[in-house]
Parts: C-alpha cells; structure tokens; sequence
C-alpha cells in the first residue's frame, strides 16, 4: 500500500496543477474538483507501493481514465434520460428507481468494458438482440463454435467480476 504521506506530498504539489489540467480536458470546474479527488483516492487505494519518477505523467495517465470513465457515465446518463423521455408519464419510474437503474447500466457498463469488443458484440447480440448463436455467426463472419467461446468468454468474465471483486 502506498504511503500517505507520499500522496500527501503528491497533492499537495500538484493538485493545483492537476485541477487546472483537468478543468481545461472537462471544461468544468466541478468535475474537475471531483475527478482530481477520485485521482488521490485512486493512489490511496493502491495495494503495491509506488516508485513515481515523473509524478505529473503518473498522475495524467491515472486522470485520462478516470476521465473515460466519467465521459462513460455521461453519455449513458443522457441515453438512460431520452430513453426516460420517451416513456409515458404514467409509466415513468420515481426518482429513486430512476437511480437504481442508472446506478444498474453505469455497472453493466463497467463489466463490458472489459470484454474484447468481439466478445462484447457477441454477448450484447445474444443477450440484448436474443439472436441465436448461428445467426451471430453469420452475422459477425465467424463459426457457430467461435460465438460459443465467445459467449463462454463473456459469461465466464462477468463471473469473475460479481463473485470475486
């Protein structure tokens, strides 16, 4: 685990740069303030110690995917908000429902962004298309048999996240 004090010294030097660095990539001061904070925290949370040579490189590289994941999460937030647009009011869930459900896509979202995008095709196919296995093979160019892997690859890696994380 790495040591306090070395992300103490760490924000202390460069928080103030990383904040402006960030707000110029977000183009908003809040979200900058919170993906600066989830940056440290993200040092924090680290199990191996850390041999920073170039701290502001280090800390950008840790900042770019904090800020795909919080791009992830806006573009699936103002999916889920047209989708909600288009419900009939009578239907349109409460606002902690709401929640719940973003909270649900922001987290299936997370488990497939670690497929390889042919796995992830296949399993999106499957299981939001429900086409069957030799349709998706026509589909993608591949044999039934690849699909299958496919599928077993994309179960197997959705197990390992829910049972083992």
């Amino acid at each position: 685990m790495p040591s306090n004090d070395l992300v103490q010294n760490l924000y202390s030097a460069h928080h103030g740069w990383l904040h402006t660095w960030l707000r110029h990539r977000l183009g908003n001061a809040a979200d900058a303030a919170d993906v600066a904070q989830d940056t440290f925290m993200r040092l924090l949370q680290r199990r191996e110690h850390l041999q920073i040579q170039q701290p502001r490189a280090f800390l950008r590289t840790v900042a770019r995917g904090l800020i795909i994941d919080h791009w992830r999460r806006e573009e699936l937030h103002k999916a889920y908000l047209e989708a909600l647009a288009l419900v009939p009011e009578a239907n349109t869930p409460d606002v902690e429902t709401r929640e719940l459900l973003l909270e649900l896509l922001e987290r299936i979202a997370k488990m497939l962004d670690g497929l390889k995008p042919k796995v992830r095709t296949a399993f999106l196919l499957a299981q939001c298309e429900g086409l069957r296995y030799q349709e998706i093979a026509q589909q993608m160019g591949v044999s039934v048999r690849t699909v299958e892997r496919y599928i077993a690859d994309a179960l197997y890696h959705c197990y390992l996240l829910r049972y083992e994380a």
